[in-house]
């Protein structure tokens, strides 16, 4: 049966022509595309110019380091998008509110309301008209005060915070959060690296990475897990490439076949932009089973341990660092044990990769002298995420690979600033020195027993126990799991405030008093009432911070800062006789003087934020120093998961496990866009990626419509309808789709362990072929 709407291939017209590599020409073109959609394409041209550069601002993208000695060119093609999101000439005024309900715009897609424009004016919603009406900035300060002091706890309030708000506005929050008190901290971190944070902790002292940007230009081999840079964090391709040029091994392990882990073109090169070249990026591509990358770090482990038998009994060298392994760990002996356990039958079963391909990745481990593995969210977001990234700490303790320069673990952060906001004190469960520091400048007590994290919080605004929420940021309704039961959960608030800059869906879903509160973007000049151009600062992946000061005019002048609108909600709520918020919002420099006093490593802060790249802070595993109990890198012993969801999946006819990731048109929750030429994907986003045998055994075709049945027995019918299948290579049994479409399939009741993480990679469904399949 022919499919409606299809090109003149035969191929339905939403799936195209993959691009040839990442990067090239069509990243340009697509700056381009965005730069004018804008309607600003000359001053947003401008502005990337000084997009990550020492005199300009941090890029509100991702979280990748910025060289010592960069280009002008410091941006990549998702940060041309970001920042022409911002720097539109569109705004949402208030008489945008009153041509639409808010029942109409729940109805309107994440895309179609973000490109409406910039937010204007503080607006409180009116639940006769169902609409926003415009309101003043003084009168949503008192009455979200009204509400917040009118409950009887303040545990009963929940403070979100998105990882593109600075280190200032993130103190300052916390600090007025504490003094209201409560630790009830769920923050964006909760749903991505919660897991890598846990585990580096426990295994080297920091839930941090450890690498500098200059070790990628010394590593001889770089191992990739779980990650797509090509899309999450771009200018992290240009560090790969030259990598690979200078003849380093790159092995990535992911179930899906990424552009930008295959081929980049980078467009700085001008050889390359004129031939229409690319340069390879992965020497070694392994399509790991979802959830199999602790049993694939299992396998080499294993195969390290075999080489070291067999040198030692031929009178070779050992292929371990036996020195680094006496001085520096603890637990060896328990994870040898723990390894030699573990069978090849489940290492392959669960990792999808053979023996013999284990074996030859640990060979290129073993011929490396100095290796670097990097990870992303394709490893935190399953039940076992914690494991697997104690297993890869485990596998590169084995040889050294840690403090010294070319070697190092790098978890890749995704939001601009969402390790600096962790840092600064945007934790649920603050370190007894940090409130002991604050209580000892403030001269007050600190709330001590823990907060909630995003699921935590979640749990209580839907029992009831939870009745006010406000967000620093983000898109809380659609970054969560179980979409309908989190629309029921903000609904059911006495108040809810979204500090933001454009319209998004956590906005649509008010509580009894509702306010949404425009700020000034990254990239917007923020003077204070003296005229004085203030900076903020940003810690990126690599531990450096940075300043970061905006250039453009504010889309509007009755934006505020963020600082400025926390200050304002903190002095109506908590009052001045402890901290003076007008002060501290007045002058940002007073705030960096307090984190200063507060928080190690941030000594001389703006004197030393102020220099071209900033610092560093402190990392003691990066010097071999381990602020572990044992004060030592530490070895986990943790048997493989008994299943995989994989697992669980092929052993049930008609059921497979799906992945969420990103578009290429997206930053997030954020929607530039309907296309995702690195896929193949045209002007659609409700789609699945679907291997072409399953595809043939659900009875489907291409571009043929699906329903997406949840599979997880927790008594909650979970269905993703209308969704049109892409023929993709992928293994065998996985699946893999946009978010934040498909968090209605995502689980709130199944979690990582120790990190409490959405289990967004690894989510059990099955298909219904839709009485229309063949739809356009």
């Amino acid at each position: 049966m022919a499919n409606v709407g299809e090109g003149a291939m035969g191929k339905p017209e939403f799936i195209g022509k993959k691009s040839k590599a990442a990067g090239g020409w069509g990243a340009l073109k697509s700056c381009g595309k965005k730069l004018l959609a804008s309607g600003a394409p000359l001053s947003g041209a401008v502005t990337m110019l000084k997009a990550n550069q020492p005199d300009g601002f941090d890029c509100p993208g991702c979280a990748w380091g910025d060289p010592e000695h960069g280009s002008s060119f410091e941006f990549c093609e998702n940060g041309v998008k970001a920042v022409a999101w911002e720097s539109t000439d569109k705004r949402v005024k208030p008489d945008f509110f009153k041509k639409h309900t808010v029942s109409e715009l729940r109805t309107w897609t994440d895309y179609d309301l973000e490109r409406e424009g910039r937010l204007t004016h503080p607006m409180r919603y009116d639940a006769a008209s169902d609409r926003y009406v415009q309101a003043g900035w003084d009168e949503a300060f008192g009455e979200i005060a009204g509400v917040l002091n009118s409950l009887d706890s303040p545990d009963r309030a929940e403070f979100y915070t998105s990882g593109r708000a600075s280190n200032e506005a993130a103190f300052i929050y916390q600090l007025f959060v504490r003094l209201y008190g409560t630790n009830n901290f769920p923050d964006c971190s909760n749903m991505c690296h919660e897991a890598s944070g846990v585990a580096l902790d426990q295994a080297v002292g920091i839930g941090k990475g450890t690498v500098l940007l200059e070790d990628f230009e010394k590593a001889d081999a770089i191992f990739v897990i779980g990650q797509n840079p090509g899309t999450n964090h771009p200018r992290m391709l240009g560090d790969l490439r030259r990598a690979a040029l200078r003849g380093a091994r790159i092995a990535v392990f992911n179930p899906v076949r990424e552009k930008g882990l295959e081929r980049f073109a980078d467009p700085q090169d001008k050889l390359e932009m004129i031939t229409g070249g690319s340069t390879p990026i992965a020497s070694e591509y392994f399509q790991v089973r979802v959830g199999g990358d602790m049993a694939a770090v299992r396998g080499m482990s294993k195969a390290i341990f075999a080489a070291d038998d067999a040198a030692l009994a031929a009178g070779r060298p050992s292929v371990l660092d036996h020195n680094f392994l006496k001085q520096h760990t603890s637990g060896f002996e328990f994870y040898r044990a723990s390894v030699d356990a573990t069978t090849w039958d489940q290492i392959e079963n669960q990792s999808g990769l053979s023996r013999a391909q284990l074996e030859e990745l640990a060979q290129i481990y073993i011929g490396s002298n100095k290796t670097i593995c990097t990870w992303a969210m394709g490893a935190t977001q399953h039940r076992h995420s914690v494991a697997t990234i104690r297993e890869i700490a485990n596998f590169m303790f084995l040889r050294g690979n840690i403090g010294r320069p070319g070697t190092g673990l790098c978890p890749v952060r995704g939001h601009s600033n969402v390790q600096g906001d962790r840092t600064v004190g945007i934790n649920e469960k603050p370190p007894r020195q940090f409130l002991d520091a604050l209580e000892k400048e403030l001269g007050v007590p600190m709330p001590r027993r823990n907060g909630h994290n995003v699921l935590a919080a979640i749990g209580a605004m839907l029992d009831g126990s939870a009745q006010a929420f406000i967000a620093l940021g983000g898109n809380f309704a659609r970054a969560t799991p179980d979409s309908p039961l989190i629309a029921k959960a903000l609904m059911n608030q006495k108040l809810t405030v979204n500090i933001a800059t454009k319209l998004n869906h956590s906005h649509l879903l008010p509580g009894k008093v509702s306010y949404i509160l425009p700020c000034l973007g990254r990239t917007e000049i923020d003077r204070n009432a003296d005229g004085v151009a203030q900076i903020v600062t940003v810690e990126d992946s690599m531990s450096m911070v940075h300043g970061s000061g905006g250039i453009n005019r504010p889309a509007s002048p009755e934006l505020r800062s963020e600082i400025g609108i926390i200050a304002g909600i903190a002095d109506a709520t908590v009052g001045s006789a402890t901290v003076d918020w007008k002060s501290l919002a007045h002058h940002y420099d007073r705030i960096r003087d307090l984190i200063a006093r507060t928080i190690p490593g941030f000594h001389d802060f703006n004197e030393r934020v102020r220099r071209p790249r900033g610092f560093r802070l402190p990392n003691g595993a990066a010097e071999r120093i381990w602020h572990t109990p044992s004060q030592k890198a530490t070895f986990s012993n943790s048997e493989l998961p008994d299943q995989t969801e994989h697992e669980l999946a092929m052993a049930e006819q008609g059921t497979f496990v799906l992945q969420t990731f990103r578009s290429h048109d997206q930053y997030n929750t954020t929607v530039y866009g309907l296309d995702d030429r690195y896929r193949g994907v045209y002007g659609e986003r409700r789609v699945v990626f679907v291997n072409p045998m399953d595809l043939a055994e659900i009875g489907a075709e291409a571009g043929d419509r699906v329903d997406i049945i949840g599979r997880h027995d927790d008594g909650v019918e979970r269905i993703a309808e209308s969704f049109r299948v892409v023929p993709y290579e992928l293994p065998r049994g996985s699946v893999a789709g946009y978010y934040p479409e498909l968090n209605v399939l995502v689980p709130l009741s199944i979690a990582g362990a120790e990190s409490d993480t959405p289990t967004s990679k690894s989510v059990l469904v099955s298909f219904r072929l839709c009485e229309q399949a063949k739809a356009a």
